[in-house]
């Protein structure tokens, strides 16, 4: 009886021949002998296709179909955490080293098989200029480290399609990657994401120019932030979003309102496919809030709004995000002169006002501060009416009179006619001085064109006209006793009371022909004259001297007490009255 024969081949067994018993597999020695001679053409240097045999403790055995097994350390099946990721059965590819070891047994790799897989791929990825995955695991000088199965290089100026200065932001993403050169031997690889990002990016840029067209909506991400607006990719175009485009409200700068990364809904407003430039909005998606600003704030409403920003002639308020009106310097106060807005506003500050006007075509409204408060000048009617008396502080002296302050803001002007009914004043200087508590009577008050009402004031109106008496108090001829003023070229001004004056014309100072008074007469000088005439609508007296002399009986002279005055021929006589 022939012995029984045993033959591994690729982990099959089988009989021997003689005994024509069928094999496990159901094939005959001479099929079984073919494969093993095919098996056997395995050269050392290549990567074969085996099965796991056996897990042990400190190997993994594997078949490959060779006259013997392998075995491969455990440390190359162990995973992240240090657990045997291979198990009896599995079928894996392995790094056929060399022929039988020492052991009796061939010499395999699994992790060398990887890296014979991983310059594999990397060749014909760079053959065939098709991409790679990989992930960005760290910084060396002048760029970053790629685990791509092996290490490769990525240089800083392929990290982005633009210049980054860090490129500690790229550092843990995963990614597709070209490869721009390698040598296996060397174990050198350097790869490019810029030259993906390009690719991918004339792709996109194609699928846009398909549908890019003014009114168009896209979506696109914020890639770089301006003083002036944002550029925004609209897939491998970028179009500019001023920042007048991002809202119908005000925007200070674009960062108040996007960020870079951030994704937006945007219309194309203009394209110029020559110089491949379009202008995007971000506002216009949006209904114009000016589209019914009219109905929503109707001429003479009271509103609340923020100011948002000042100027010289007035400040700016907002009424909701898009709508803005104007204060005029002038709308702000009802009684005082405003010279700068931030005199009684500030940005930010809340406040109420009036709509004035609303101008929709032209984007305007008008709005108006003090009306949204009480009218001082309309309260000043109430209070004060004409003829009545007020009190107040002499606020300013000029030629023409003096400014009283009767309310907080409001003056009233006396005139200098209006300060004395008798007295001739030269400048109000010589009657008040700044600060001075006066009291006056409200004579008129005249609004004219303006908002701002003027006022008068009459101090003089405080007491009787005297001059309703003096036609009774000084009839004509009535010998008075008066005072010299002044002396003229054409007389002299004498006074009969004080503020009442009367004129002695040359002609009245004497019987005799004098040719200038200044000679015959003197101010301070006491006399007795006779009133000729009162005109009380002039406001003036006509005295004589001459006539005094002669009601008095006098032939030739006229008789004045201290001192006594006589004329006589040719002389003016003073004498000092002594004893009877």
């Amino acid at each position: 009886m022939k012995a029984a024969l045993s033959l591994t081949l690729g982990g099959i067994n089988t009989m021997d021949e003689s005994r024509n018993a069928p094999t496990a597999g159901g094939e005959d020695f001479s099929t079984l002998f073919e494969q093993s001679m095919s098996v056997s053409d395995v050269r050392p240097g290549e990567v074969v296709h085996g099965k796991v045999v056996l897990v042990s403790r400190d190997f993994v055995t594997v078949d490959i179909g060779f006259k013997s097994e392998g075995q491969i350390p455990i440390h190359e099946f162990l995973d992240r955490a240090g657990n045997v990721d291979v198990q009896p059965g599995d079928e894996i590819d392995v790094f056929f080293d060399g022929t039988e070891s020492e052991h009796g047994g061939v010499l395999l790799s699994k992790s060398k098989a990887e890296q014979f897989r991983v310059w594999r791929d990397i060749e014909e990825a760079f053959n065939k200029e098709q991409p790679i995955e990989g992930k960005i695991v760290g910084k060396v000088k002048g760029g970053l480290k790629v685990d791509v199965g092996v290490p490769a290089f990525l240089p800083g100026s392929h990290a982005d399609i633009r210049p980054v200065r860090n490129l500690d932001k790229y550092l843990g993403e995963t990614g597709e990657f070209a490869i721009l050169k390698f040598n296996r031997a060397r174990g050198n690889v350097v790869v490019s994401r810029r030259a993906i990002m390009e690719k991918e990016r004339e792709l996109q840029r194609e699928q846009t120019l398909k549908v890019l067209e003014e009114g168009i909506i896209l979506e696109g991400v914020v890639k770089n932030i301006t003083d002036y607006g944002a550029f925004v990719d609209l897939g491998g175009i970028d179009g500019l979003l001023h920042v007048t485009d991002m809202s119908w409200g005000r925007v200070a700068k674009p960062s108040d309102v996007i960020k870079v990364g951030d994704t937006l809904k945007v219309v194309v407003l203009k394209y110029d496919a020559e110089k491949g430039r379009v202008s995007l909005g971000m506002k216009q998606i949006m209904p114009d809030p000016w589209a019914s600003v009219a109905e929503r704030y109707p001429v003479g409403s009271r509103v609340t709004g923020k100011v948002v920003s000042l100027a010289d002639y007035g400040a700016f308020v907002e009424l909701e995000p898009g709508i803005e009106g104007l204060v005029h310097v002038s709308e702000m106060s009802w009684t005082k002169r405003i010279t700068h807005p931030s005199k009684v506003l500030e940005p930010g500050q809340d406040v109420e006002v009036l709509v004035l006007d609303v101008d929709a075509a032209n984007r305007r409204v008008s709005l108006g501060l003090k009306q949204a408060m009480a009218n001082p000048w309309e309260q000043l009617r109430i209070d004060h009416p004409i003829g009545s008396h007020v009190s107040g502080t002499v606020k300013h002296i000029t030629d023409f009179g003096v400014f009283v302050g009767i309310e907080e803001g409001i003056d009233g002007l006396v005139h200098i006619s209006d300060m004395s009914w008798t007295q001739r004043v030269k400048h109000p200087s010589e009657l008040f001085q700044k600060g001075d508590e006066v009291e006056a009577v409200l004579l008129n008050i005249d609004t004219g064109d303006g908002d701002k009402p003027k006022i008068s004031l009459g101090i003089k109106q405080l007491v009787p006209d005297p001059w309703d008496r003096i036609p009774n108090d000084y009839p004509a001829g009535k010998v008075v006793d008066g005072k010299i003023l002044k002396v003229l070229d054409f007389g002299a001004f004498v006074e009969l009371e004080k503020g009442v004056e009367g004129l002695v014309h040359v002609s009245e100072i004497s019987e005799e022909h004098v040719e200038d008074p200044r000679k015959v007469l003197n101010p301070g000088q006491e006399v007795q004259v006779q009133v000729l005439d009162t005109d009380a609508a002039e406001r003036k007296i006509g005295l004589s001297i001459k006539g005094a002399a002669r009601s008095i009986g006098s032939k030739s002279r006229m008789i004045i007490e201290k001192p006594r005055c006589f004329f006589t021929s040719n002389h003016l006589i003073v004498k000092t009255p002594g004893p009877s």
